[in-house]
């Protein structure tokens, strides 16, 4: 690493989300490469809690420490965590004070497209005014770097395969979509004004081990397993750009790690990138690499298009591997494989 990269690793990068699935995987590989962790996240309810307490006890945080609303644990190792709420206006700027954040990897938002038609107010608190806060602290506070979540999910009715960062983005279908439609934008907006580096990363149809309950890899898995029908959408005419979630931490730590001064002086203060795997997968062939890992036929309910669902996702990522000599290539094979060790183990 050259001398900029080695300051970075003497300083602070928060990690929100850090009990959910993406920023889990993004904390314990910061860790590994010896940075400073700071992870924060509001541990709600929208699935089982005792999933994020047990990603946390991974990352060396026990349940006691992560119940209490906005004390930072005792740990004086390389990661502390908090519990908090991104919309709190008073202890979020407290906490970028007290820990000097230099870095922040914002991943912490309400997701699910199909929750999003049920329950869109939850979706404007958590990823429209919880993102404007953490771009506000990142103004004051002089972040560094802003590396923050976006999703595949706003090229909503884009018909032009693979999905490109220069095409437009303007036909979201799901609140869901919007408001990281909306993140782009205010990203963009604070990046112009105040001269702060962000950067947007469009993910696809992540998926692996520790993943949420309520993603596809999840559902069949869990389904086929205890001899329940899978319900296939669309009857089975789906294709996605299914991208492991080593794949993605990687790009991101890669990220992260390229210092932000490059950016500064070439006056590239905003960008935002597709991290996919490149190619679309059909759904059916999902489920049959699923069903050969578990040595069992799974039963299917086949049922039309749900309302926010696009048929087919596929992303370019040519613009990743021009800045960054970086493109995800785990195959289905190898990620499935290796999510249904991880769920037998985990689930016994």
């Amino acid at each position: 690493m050259n001398n900029q990269i080695n300051n970075l690793e003497e300083k602070t990068i928060l990690v929100t989300g850090a009990a959910g699935f993406i920023g889990f995987h993004i904390s314990k590989l910061l860790l590994k490469k010896g940075y400073r962790v700071v992870g924060l996240d509001n541990i709600n309810d929208y699935y089982d809690v005792n999933l994020k307490f047990s990603r946390l006890k991974e990352l060396g945080i026990n349940k006691n420490e992560a119940s209490i609303f906005n004390t930072l644990s005792d740990n004086n190792g390389a990661f502390s965590f908090i519990r908090m709420n991104l919309e709190d206006r008073e202890a979020l700027p407290k906490l970028f004070e007290s820990k000097k954040i230099d870095v922040v990897c914002h991943l912490a938002a309400q997701a699910g497209v199909r929750y999003s038609l049920e329950n869109p107010e939850t979706y404007v608190d958590s990823n429209i005014v919880g993102f404007l806060n953490i771009l506000e602290c990142c103004r004051n506070y002089k972040t560094r770097h802003l590396v923050y979540a976006s999703s595949s999910s706003v090229y909503g009715l884009n018909k032009k395969i693979p999905f490109s960062t220069s095409d437009s983005v303007d036909n979201p279908i799901s609140i869901y979509a919007a408001t990281k439609k909306s993140n782009e934008l205010m990203a963009h907006t604070y990046s112009h004004l105040f001269k702060i580096p962000t950067t947007g990363l469009r993910f696809f149809t992540v998926y692996g081990p520790w993943g949420r309950p309520d993603m596809a890899m999840f559902l069949f898995t869990d389904a086929i397993i205890n001899n329940r029908p899978i319900k296939v959408f669309n009857y089975g005419n789906m294709e996605r750009d299914f991208t492991y979630v080593n794949d993605i931490v990687e790009g991101m730590l890669r990220i992260i790690e390229h210092p932000a001064e490059d950016r500064v002086k070439k006056n590239e203060f905003y960008k935002v990138y597709n991290i996919g795997n490149n190619k679309s997968v059909k759904l059916m062939d999902f489920i049959k690499e699923i069903e050969f890992n578990l040595d069992v036929d799974a039963k299917m309910n086949m049922l039309p298009i749900q309302p926010g669902d696009v048929e087919r996702t596929w992303a370019d990522v040519d613009d990743l591997i021009k800045d960054y000599a970086y493109k995800p290539n785990t195959s289905i094979k190898e990620g499935i494989r290796e999510f249904v060790n991880w769920y037998k183990e985990y689930y016994k």
